[in-house]
């Protein structure tokens, strides 16, 4: 293996970990339609901003976030509001399913039932139409996903899962 190879799989897997969290994932979410500040994710994630930081500059090494320019707050601290750049939209994560479940669930905690809408349904399909249903819902998500955000729009989130089930003949 090139020493090229071995530094482009060693970031492979900096980058799978950086979304290993789903503390990470919820600030990539905050970030997506409006750059914050470190101490706005901290605020909105009702964390410790030392927390945030850390976390903060985990995505932003793995370029998952952007650093916009820097500004003074209120105090004249020097402040830099970070915006998620979507790379993560494409990135592999191993074992990703109990991670994106548990962010799922951290992200609804505390909606109102009719706050959240949720479709399930069974289907009984071959191997070959799952794997088409699953790609044209993947393109789907990936035409919508790609859309500049609009200014009017409401910031919403979607979090589909697809398992075989054990107990359906």
């Amino acid at each position: 293996m090139s020493s090229a190879q071995a530094a482009t799989d060693e970031e492979l897997q900096a980058r799978a970990r950086a979304l290993s969290s789903p503390l990470r994932l919820r600030i990539l979410r905050l970030c997506l339609h409006k750059a914050r500040t470190n101490k706005e994710i901290a605020d909105l994630l009702e964390i410790n901003p030392a927390t945030s930081l850390h976390h903060v500059r985990t995505l932003l090494s793995n370029g998952f976030l952007e650093a916009g320019e820097t500004r003074r707050g209120n105090r004249g601290a020097k402040e830099v509001p970070y915006r998620a750049t979507r790379m993560s939209w494409g990135t592999k994560i191993p074992d990703a399913a109990p991670v994106l479940v548990d962010t799922f669930l951290q992200e609804i905690d505390g909606l109102a039932p009719d706050e959240i809408q949720v479709m399930r349904i069974g289907l009984k399909l071959t191997e070959e139409d799952q794997r088409e249903m699953l790609g044209r819902i993947k393109d789907l998500l990936a035409e919508y996903a790609m859309r500049p955000a609009d200014d009017d729009g409401v910031a919403t989130s979607l979090f589909l899962a697809h398992h075989l089930d054990q107990t359906a003949g």
